[in-house]
């Protein structure tokens, strides 16, 4: 009867508290990052293709995929992108915050890069849940958490 009562607190507001303004924070230093690495990979490849007389410009092939790589290295080996470090969150897995799978942080990507696409309606489901994950999220089974809930 007392757990009519008095229900079981849920404890998910801890570990998700203040997250989507902190992972838009997170996203807008992940660009930037991007940019300051995408130009510093052009002027490399410009370098090279200088010095192989135009070969190594077909190297320019790589920076559109620089996102995905990214985004799919640094989440599936860390668990967060320094953007999220900076702002102290992290990418785990919803089932045991164990740090997701490199399989799980391609999908994850990939899922955000087609919600961009979608004009950004997939993301409006983060408002809508107390947990605050956004489609690209559920589809992979991750949770975006603050990073000193983690016990290590």
């Amino acid at each position: 009867m007392s757990q009519t009562l008095y229900p079981q607190p849920n404890h998910d507001w801890l570990l998700t508290r203040g997250v989507l303004t902190r992972r838009f924070l997170a996203l807008l230093v992940d660009v930037v990052l991007m940019t300051i690495l995408g130009w510093a990979l052009a002027i490399f490849i410009v370098i090279l293709g200088v010095f192989t007389l135009g070969l190594g410009w077909l190297a320019f092939h790589i920076i559109p995929w620089l996102p995905l790589f990214y985004y799919t290295l640094l989440v599936g080996s860390e668990g967060a992108t320094p953007g999220q470090r900076a702002f102290g969150i992290a990418v785990r897995q919803d089932i045991d915050l164990s740090p997701p799978t490199m399989a799980q942080a391609l999908v994850w990507t990939l899922l955000l890069w087609v919600s961009f696409v979608l004009a950004c309606v997939p993301f409006l489901l983060a408002l809508a849940g107390p947990r605050h994950r956004a489609a690209h999220d559920l589809l992979s089974g991750l949770v975006i958490i603050r990073q000193p809930q983690i016990s290590y």
